[in-house]
């Protein structure tokens, strides 16, 4: 009985990447796309971040999460959009996450760092591991695993 549970996990194992791409590439494109939304705000939010070119670094977020989500939940580019957006979430972790630590106090207004944790390590994951068996790029473009 255990051994054929084994088997059913290994045989489920290469679609692994495939669920964590999906599900993080549809929680990026509904940040990026409510960025989208109002991005007049967020780029106001950005500049008072203190970055500098907040309207060139606001779009490049609302775009990287919007079109890298759909990327993503297609399975297309996987290991590049994934680096990118690791390296989004590690900024956010580090320069604006970090002041309200893991979890935000409860009353505080805001969140903690730890979604954008989880998503910096999917991101990361799905760089190593690409995007899996059910993708544009393993599919169609016949891109393998390394």
């Amino acid at each position: 009985m255990i051994q054929e549970r084994e088997r059913t996990m290994v045989r489920l194992e290469e679609y692994a990447p495939t669920l964590l791409r999906v599900v993080a590439g549809i929680i990026f494109f509904a940040h990026g796309f409510s960025k989208f939304q109002n991005p007049a705000g967020f780029i106001g939010f950005v500049g008072q971040l203190g970055f500098p070119a907040s309207a060139i670094f606001g779009w490049i977020v609302i775009l990287l999460e919007t079109v890298g989500g759909l990327l993503l939940i297609l399975g297309f580019g996987t290991r590049w959009v994934s680096l990118a957006l690791a390296v989004e979430m590690l900024i956010t972790t580090l320069l604006v996450k970090s002041s309200i630590g893991l979890i935000a106090p409860q009353g505080q207004p805001g969140v903690g760092a730890e979604l954008d944790l989880m998503l910096l390590a999917t991101a990361l994951a799905l760089a190593i591991l690409g995007s899996g068996q059910l993708s544009i790029d393993r599919n169609i473009l016949g891109r393998e695993r390394v």
